[in-house]
């Protein structure tokens, strides 16, 4: 990939979640280019880049991501599926988790949520799907992984969605949660990216992160993560 490739010294080059996923996605016509192709190396006196030029590159990267917003559609297969009863699987991409895949494929499932685990407030004090929902509900919009902006989009009692919106360049990862019906105390998930082929663990690490702080609360995964 070219992130890995060097570059001159008197390049700087921003590396994050959004110009590595742009890099990775395939454009019909290159609009606009983050990254200069690889040169060779040679040896070279320049000084580093100033601040101040680091200061106008980064105002640069903004101007560009104000311009060119890659949100991409909603995918209209998003929801509750009917049959069987489940969220969607996920595309062959590698940029996307859910709890629907069968737990063979590593590349995509990620176990459901317990939110009264038997060996922890389950056996004590349980509480309610209405309380499970409102603490989950917290944790989403306290919980900022890659400081991609949770906006929560559609809840109903049973299901929320959740748009995550990367900081710079407006890419839109949907993330959903659904409660099943039945007397089991889970929660299924589903996270992933419109655009692209790869994530770079973004959504699996962003489900991780929203873990751990349900923990705090009392939730458990039905099996590592």
């Amino acid at each position: 990939m070219a992130s890995s490739m060097a570059a001159p010294t008197n390049t700087i080059h921003f590396y994050n979640h959004d110009n590595i996923r742009l890099n990775a996605y395939s454009f019909s016509s290159r609009i606009i280019n983050l990254q200069q192709e690889p040169q060779p190396h040679k040896k070279t006196t320049e000084q580093p880049a100033s601040r101040r030029e680091i200061i106008l590159r980064s105002s640069e990267l903004a101007v560009l991501g104000a311009i060119f917003h890659f949100s991409g559609p909603k995918p209209n297969y998003l929801g509750v599926q009917k049959n069987p009863p489940s969220l969607a699987l996920c595309p062959a991409t590698n940029n996307c988790v859910s709890t629907s895949e069968n737990a063979s494929d590593l590349n995509h499932y990620a176990p459901p949520w317990n939110y009264n685990p038997e060996e922890g407030r389950g056996s004590k004090k349980p509480v309610n799907r209405e309380v499970a929902m409102q603490e989950l509900l917290e944790v989403i919009k306290s919980t900022k992984p890659d400081n991609y902006t949770p906006k929560i989009v559609e809840k109903k009692d049973d299901y929320v969605r959740v748009e995550y919106e990367s900081p710079i360049l407006g890419f839109v990862d949907d993330v959903e949660f659904w409660f099943p019906p039945g007397k089991k105390s889970l929660v299924q998930y589903r996270s992933a990216s419109r655009l692209g082929n790869f994530d770079f663990d973004v959504n699996r690490k962003r489900i991780k992160a929203l873990r751990l702080n349900l923990e705090k609360k009392g939730w458990a995964s039905e099996d590592g993560v």
